[in-house]
């Protein structure tokens, strides 16, 4: 007894040493496992307590998404941020923001609207991000930095040219009396993050727009010019009529404009002019290694002078410095494409990097379609790209649906507005029957988009039509046959109204087949 007794008393305190020692294990070992992953712990927190202040927590968060699905009254795929980046009495530029938020947007594009006088200029820039324009009205002429050499293009309506992000380039109205409009995408791929759009890198300016070169100290800039200080002040100081001006025009101011000079200039002074500014450093080194070989190089006197009224003769200097005339991809027009697709209700033009070689280096594509009156483009899917559009005249409607066969948008178009429709998306575009319905898009596509039309002749399910279809939708495959083949017209359809009195005839059949499935047919999932 007695031996017992010590034997558990002694046994007793033993166990409670062994278990406080399991648990100082256990919290070293809790602590080693949670101190490597701790940051990752706590951005899992950081982010549910972000969404529970977007919806209150990742239930009600999915919970409130699938009643957004379900109610198809949303009108997040028309893009209506609308931004004014600039305003001046020569033009203005605004651009409409996709949210890149939606994690549907594989790539986000930003479309721009650009207005411009008569006899103006967009300042030579170069942006952060990748351009694609599209004239829709006007003419103009471009003049970009391409291999090191000036390349000046004539753009008329429908032309569609290629501003790669960090290309020195500047934008003329050569139209006589009339304004320029163009559509633009914007790819923020390589943007920098300083702007929710994109951010223009002023060569040329003064007070307003300010020179990237102003940041440089006047002088290094002085050194770099080979000028004079009083020189250097009067070129970064003129100018102070933003981003788009007049060039000898009435209604710009009566003094001469550095910019009216700069277009003035010959080919290879402008050339020169936006060569050389782009890279401040570059204009260092060559001043220093002219200056210490005693060579006579090009003076930026001799494009000072010349934009401030003072002439040279050039010609000799032109041959000695052996100026060429830069080679840059031509500009191409949509509409000397034939259409892809035509039929007596529409037609499409889709152009990739094989139409345009361009395109491959930006990675966007370009359609365009014209709907008559009362008909629709069929619901189909872009397997391959995001399609972003632009209505160019008329009215209609755009429906699309989401995955799980719940409608997510059916809203009005007119023109003017801009839509988009993510990747794998069905969707269809319809004209108002008062009158044709005309857009034109992007896609974050270059490569053949091949779009998977899901009705009429050239649908998938025309292609997949026999009985395992028909086991898929739950119904016979006479009956399947008969819904499929009712539709005789492909890509472009006609609204009941525009369907000739043989197709109106065949379609009411069809349409009593199809009211006779009643509840046969599964159109969507649970």
């Amino acid at each position: 007894m007695g031996r017992t007794r010590r034997s558990g008393a002694v046994g007793l305190p033993l166990l409670l040493l062994a278990l406080l020692c399991c648990c100082h294990v256990l919290v070293t070992a809790t602590a080693a496992m949670v101190g490597p992953a701790a940051t990752g712990l706590y951005r899992e927190e950081e982010e549910e307590e972000t969404e529970e202040e977007f919806g209150g927590g990742r239930g009600e968060r999915r919970r409130r998404r699938e009643e957004e699905m379900a109610g198809g009254d949303d009108d997040r795929y028309l893009l209506q941020d609308s931004k004014q980046v600039i305003q001046t009495e020569a033009g203005v530029m605004s651009v409409v923001r996709n949210f890149a938020g939606w994690r549907t947007v594989e790539r986000p594009l930003h479309i721009g609207f650009i207005t411009m006088e008569p006899k103006s200029l967009f300042v030579p820039q170069y942006l952060d991000s990748g351009l694609l324009i599209f004239v829709r009205r006007g003419e103009a002429k471009i003049g970009m930095i391409y291999k090191d050499e000036l390349a000046e293009r004539k753009l008329k309506i429908g032309d569609i040219y290629w501003i790669p992000s960090g290309s020195a380039f500047y934008l003329v109205n050569t139209g006589e009396g009339q304004r320029l409009h163009i559509l633009c995408a914007i790819d923020p791929a390589e943007s920098l993050g300083f702007s929710s759009t994109f951010q223009s890198f002023f060569i040329g300016g003064g007070s307003y727009p300010t020179s990237v070169l102003a940041g440089f100290d006047p002088d290094t800039l002085a050194t770099a010019f080979n000028v004079t200080m009083g020189d250097l002040r009067e070129l970064m100081s003129r100018q102070q009529e933003g981003p788009i001006v007049f060039v000898g025009d009435s209604r710009a101011p009566e003094r001469r404009t550095v910019w009216s000079e700069f277009l003035q200039l010959k080919h290879q002074d402008r050339l020169h002019h936006l060569k050389r500014m782009v890279d401040s450093r570059k204009l260092v080194e060559e001043e220093e290694t002219s200056s210490s070989a005693g060579l006579t190089n090009f003076s930026w006197r001799k494009i000072l002078y010349s934009l401030f009224g003072r002439q040279e003769n050039n010609n000799e200097n032109r041959k000695s410095r052996g100026w060429t005339t830069g080679k840059s991809p031509d500009s191409y027009n949509i509409y000397d494409k034939k259409a892809d697709f035509s039929n007596a209700y529409g037609w499409s033009i889709a152009l990739d990097h094989n139409d345009y070689a361009p395109l491959k280096h930006s990675g966007i594509g370009v359609f365009l379609v014209n709907l008559t009156a009362g008909s629709m483009m069929a619901p189909h899917v872009n397997p391959t790209a995001t399609e972003y559009g632009i209505v160019l005249r008329g009215t209609g409607t755009v429906e699309i649906v989401y995955p799980n066969g719940t409608q997510a948008m059916n809203a009005k178009i007119a023109e003017g507005d801009v839509f988009w429709v993510p990747r794998y998306f069905p969707f269809c575009q319809i004209a108002s029957r008062t009158g044709p319905l005309e857009f034109f898009g992007f896609t974050t596509s270059a490569h053949k988009n091949r779009p998977q039309f899901l009705v009429g002749q050239s649908s998938v399910l025309q292609t997949m039509k026999g009985p395992e279809l028909a086991a898929a939708f739950g119904v016979t495959d006479e009956r399947i046959r008969a819904i499929i083949e009712a539709q005789r017209e492909s890509v472009i359809l006609p609204s009941a109204a525009a369907s000739p009195p043989d197709e109106g005839r065949k379609r009411r059949k069809a349409e009593k087949v199809v009211e006779s499935l009643g509840k046969e047919m599964v159109m969507g999932f649970e």
